[in-house]
C-alpha cells in the first residue's frame, strides 16, 4: 500500500481521498503529522466557521494572543467581520489583528502584501490583490500558508503572543516588494497614522482608528531579514519625495523593495503593542529574537497542542473529532491579551497603566460568553480566570463611568448588547474558588454596575421592568429578563459575603421576570410604563422594541436562574414540556427576518445565544430523554468540520463552547449555579485534565458506551461506579475527579434521570 503524506496533498485531494475511503468528512485541512496518532492540535481546523456566517478567521495566532495574523479577502459587508470569507477568491493582504466570530467588524490593522514586478499608481491593497486557491491553502493552529497566484509568492505566517512572523518565498527573476497599507481596516477608518524607515531593516509606525472601538491604537515595529533596496511612501494617495523616510497623516501606505536571489525568501518579524512603538520593539525582542520561522511555528503548535490536550476525547468518527477540536480551538482565541510583555496596558481612562502582577485582557463578548465559554475556561484555562476577573475590576476602577464593562474591544467600551454580564463571570469564578482578587472591590463593582442608570436600569429598578416604547428599540423585555439573571447572580455573591439585606434585595429583583409574563399568550412581552402589554404582538416577529436579535419564542425560556418559577408560570411540568415541544415543532418562519436568527429548529434559533440553554430545560421538567433528543439533533445538524460548520456567528467562542460541552455530555444551564445538566454525549470518551493547583481530582472522565450518531439516548448511568438516576452532576463532583459512565441506546429510556 502506498503511503500518502498530508504535507504533500492539497485539501481537495485530501477531501476526495477521505470520501473514497468512506469516512464522509465534509472538509479536511490537516497538518503534516496527521497520519500519526492524531494529536488535538492536528485535529483542529481553523478554516471551520470561515464560510457561511461563522465570521471566524483562519490565520496564525497562539492561545489568547494579542496578534492574529490572518489573510483579509474583503472589507465590506456583514461577512467581512473577520476579514476573510471562504467563498472569496482573492486576498488583499495579511493584517495583524482580528476578532473571531462577531457580528460587527473592526481591527484588521497593519496590512502587508508581498508583490512582484513594476509598481505604478496608488499603493492601495485592493489594486494589488491576488487570486488564490483553497487547493494551495493550509491553515493549522499557529500557522497559515497560501500561494498568491498573481505573483507566484508562497506566503507563510506564524505568531507569538505579541508578534507575527511572515515568510515569503518569491519566484525567480522577479522584483520583490512588500506593500504596507495603513489605510486598510475592517469596519474602521484611520484617524491618524505614521510610518517611518528607521534604518535598512527596521520600519516602525502606528495606526489609530475609529470603528466599533472608538479611538483604538496599534503600534508596530517591523524587522526585515534582508535590507531594503529602495522604498516609497504615500500620503493621501500621493507619493512623497523619494528621499522621504517618514510619513504622518490619516491615509498612509508604503512600498518596500528587496534584492533577493532567485527563489529567495524574505522574512518579516512584526511586533505589536497597544501603547507605543518602543513597547512594540520590546515585545518583539522578548518573544521573537531569531529568524527561525520553523522554530516559531513549532513552538506555536506545541502551545496549541498543550491547550487543546486539556480535554482529550476519543471517537471513531474523524469528523466528530475534528469538529470537537475545531470548536475547542475557537474557545481559546478570545479574550485576548491586551498588555505588553512587561505587563503595561492602556486603560479605558486613556492612560497607560503599569502591570500589577496580572495579565490584562480585552475582547470580552460577555453577552455571549458568560453562558458557556467562561464556565468552560474555568476548567480548561484555570490559570487565567483570576486575571480575567482582575481585568474586569481594573476596567471598573479606570473607566470614567466607574462601571464594569459590557463589551470591551481593544481596551475600549463599545457599549454593545445588554445586561451586566460581567457579574455572572465573576460570580461563577467565585463560586468555584477563584479568589485571587479583592472580593470587596469585586462586590462594590458589581453592586455599582447593577444599581446604575446605564441602559434603562433606573426604569427597571423603579417599575420592576424596562418599559417598551413603540419604535424606540429599547430591547425592553430582553433587558428585563437579563437584568433578572444578573441580579440573581449578585444575590448569590451578597449571600456568600454575608450581606443579607443586599441578598434579599437582589433576590427580589431577580423575580422581575414575572412582571413581563403574559399568561394570556404564554410569552414574555413588552409592557408599557402604564402597565399594559404592548400591541400589536406577534411572537414570530424580531422586534427590537422588545427583544434583541430574537423574537418572543426565542426569549420564552430566558429564566435560567429560577426554572421552577418559570415552570409554574407555564402551568406546571407537563404544560412546560408542551411549550418546549411547541418551540421545536413550530415552522421556522420568522417575521421581520434578522440574519442573526439562524440555525433554526422550529422557532428555536441555535445560531444566537438566548436559546443555548433551552434544550436542557426538559431535564428540569421530568423529561430528560427529550433533552437528549434535541441536543443530539442540534449537534448533528448545526455543526460539522467544514468552513460552513458553525450555524451562526461564533461570537468569540460561545457557539463553539456549546458544542464542546454538549459533545462531552454536559452543559451549564445556569452558568453560575455550579451544576451541569446531562445531555447526550457524542464522543466515546472525554477526559478533562484538571489542574491540581485548582482542582483536587486531577482528571474527570466521561465514557459513553455504545454511543453513535443514532445511539443518542441514555439507558443508564454511573458516577464513580454507583448508579446515577439524576440528569445532572455538580461542579464539586466534577472537580473531585472520577468517572461518569453512560450506556447509550437508540430508543429513549423515559425512566432514566427523573430523580431530582
Amino acid at each position: 500500500m502506498k503511503t500518502l503524506s498530508c504535507s504533500t496533498m492539497s485539501p481537495a485531494r485530501l477531501k476526495n481521498f477521505f470520501r473514497s475511503a468512506g469516512l464522509g468528512i465534509a472538509m479536511v485541512f490537516q497538518p503534516a503529522w496527521c497520519w500519526a496518532a492524531p494529536q488535538p492540535a492536528g485535529e483542529a481546523l481553523p478554516l471551520v466557521g470561515t464560510g457561511g456566517h461563522g465570521h471566524t478567521y483562519p490565520g496564525a495566532t497562539v492561545p489568547f494572543g494579542f496578534v492574529q495574523l490572518s489573510p483579509d479577502t474583503r472589507t465590506k459587508g456583514w461577512d467581512a467581520c473577520a476579514g476573510y470569507h471562504f467563498d472569496d477568491a482573492t486576498i488583499l493582504g495579511f493584517s495583524h489583528t482580528h476578532i473571531s466570530g462577531t457580528g460587527v467588524a473592526d481591527l484588521g490593522d497593519v496590512l502587508v502584501l508581498p508583490v512582484t514586478g513594476e509598481l505604478a499608481g496608488r499603493l492601495a491593497c485592493e489594486r494589488f490583490q491576488s487570486p488564490f486557491s483553497h487547493d494551495q491553502e493550509v491553515a493549522e493552529p499557529g500557522y497559515y500558508r497560501v500561494r498568491l497566484e498573481k505573483y507566484d509568492v508562497l506566503a507563510e505566517l506564524t505568531a507569538t503572543e505579541h508578534a507575527g512572523m511572515h515568510r515569503y518565498t518569491f519566484p525567480d527573476s522577479a522584483r520583490s516588494h512588500c506593500l504596507i497599507d495603513l489605510v486598510h481596516g475592517l469596519g474602521n477608518k484611520p484617524t491618524d497614522a505614521g510610518l517611518k524607515i528607521e534604518n535598512s531593516t527596521l520600519l516602525t509606525g502606528f495606526r489609530r482608528s475609529d470603528g466599533w472601538a472608538k479611538g483604538k491604537a496599534v503600534y508596530f515595529a517591523i524587522e526585515t531579514s534582508v535590507p531594503l533596496k529602495n522604498y516609497g511612501l504615500e500620503l493621501d494617495g500621493k507619493r512623497l519625495a523619494p528621499d522621504a523616510s517618514e510619513a504622518r497623516g490619516k491615509n498612509i501606505r508604503g512600498q518596500f523593495e528587496f534584492q533577493l536571489p532567485p527563489g529567495g525568501q524574505l522574512l518579516l518579524r512584526v511586533g505589536l503593542s497597544p501603547t507605543s512603538v518602543e513597547a512594540a520593539r520590546q515585545n518583539l525582542k522578548a518573544e521573537m529574537d531569531s529568524w527561525d520561522f520553523d522554530g516559531v511555528r513549532a513552538a506555536a503548535g506545541r502551545r496549541w497542542n498543550e491547550a487543546l490536550s486539556r480535554i482529550r476525547i476519543e471517537s471513531s468518527n474523524p469528523q466528530i473529532r475534528q469538529t470537537f477540536y475545531s470548536a475547542a480551538y475557537h474557545t481559546l482565541t478570545e479574550p485576548v491579551l491586551y498588555n505588553n510583555a512587561d505587563g503595561s496596558y492602556p486603560g479605558p481612562d486613556g492612560k497607560i497603566h503599569a502591570g500589577d502582577g496580572f495579565q490584562y485582557y480585552s475582547t470580552f463578548s460577555l453577552w455571549d460568553t458568560f453562558r458557556a465559554e467562561h464556565p468552560l475556561l474555568t476548567l480548561t484555562q484555570p490559570e487565567r480566570v483570576d486575571d480575567f476577573i482582575r481585568t474586569l475590576l481594573a476596567f471598573y476602577q479606570q473607566s470614567p463611568e466607574r462601571l464594569l464593562p459590557l463589551w470591551p474591544l481593544a481596551g475600549i467600551e463599545t457599549g454593545c448588547m445588554i445586561g451586566y454580564h460581567s457579574i455572572p463571570v465573576i460570580v461563577d469564578a467565585w463560586q468555584k474558588g477563584f479568589r485571587n482578587y479583592d472580593a470587596a472591590l469585586a462586590y462594590q463593582a458589581m453592586r455599582a454596575t447593577a444599581s446604575s442608570g446605564r441602559h434603562h436600569q433606573e426604569e427597571y429598578q423603579k417599575l420592576g421592568y424596562v418599559p417598551a416604547v413603540n419604535g424606540k428599540s429599547f430591547y425592553a423585555t430582553a433587558r428585563t429578563l437579563e437584568f433578572c439573571y444578573d441580579d440573581w447572580c449578585l444575590a448569590q455573591m451578597a449571600a456568600a459575603l454575608g450581606k443579607t439585606d443586599d441578598a434579599k434585595l437582589f433576590e427580589r429583583r431577580a423575580q422581575n421576570f414575572t412582571n413581563v409574563f403574559d399568561a394570556g399568550t404564554g410569552f414574555f412581552r413588552g409592557k408599557t410604563a402604564e402597565g399594559t402589554f404592548r400591541e400589536p404582538f406577534n411572537p414570530r416577529a424580531v422586534s427590537f422594541d422588545d427583544y434583541i436579535e430574537a423574537n418572543a419564542w426565542q426569549y420564552a425560556f430566558a429564566v435560567p436562574h429560577d426554572v421552577p418559577g418559570m415552570i409554574r408560570l407555564y402551568g406546571g411540568p407537563e404544560a412546560f414540556v408542551q411549550k418546549l415541544d411547541a418551540l421545536f415543532n413550530a415552522d421556522s418562519q420568522v417575521d421581520q427576518y434578522l440574519i442573526d436568527v439562524s440555525g433554526l429548529v422550529g422557532q428555536y434559533a441555535h445560531g444566537n445565544e438566548p436559546c443555548h440553554h433551552v434544550a436542557y430545560l426538559y431535564n428540569r421538567a421530568g423529561a430528560p430523554w427529550k433533552t437528549q433528543q434535541r441536543v443530539r439533533q442540534i449537534q448533528l445538524t448545526q455543526y460539522d468540520n467544514s468552513p460552513e460548520g458553525i450555524c451562526g456567528n461564533d461570537d468569540c467562542g460561545q457557539m463553539s463552547a456549546w458544542y464542546v460541552w454538549s459533545a462531552m455530555g454536559l452543559y451549564p444551564l445556569n452558568p453560575a449555579a455550579g451544576r451541569y445538566e446531562i445531555g447526550s454525549p457524542l464522543v466515546e470518551k472525554a477526559q478533562i485534565q484538571l489542574d491540581p493547583q485548582y482542582y483536587p481530582g486531577r482528571t474527570f472522565t466521561i465514557i459513553a458506551h455504545h454511543v453513535s450518531r443514532q445511539n443518542g439516548y441514555i439507558q443508564s448511568a454511573k458516577l464513580n461506579g454507583q448508579p446515577l438516576n439524576r440528569s445532572w452532576i455538580s461542579h464539586s463532583e466534577l472537580a473531585a475527579g472520577g468517572t461518569l459512565e453512560f450506556e447509550m441506546g437508540i430508543q429513549p429510556n423515559k425512566s432514566w434521570g427523573t430523580e431530582n
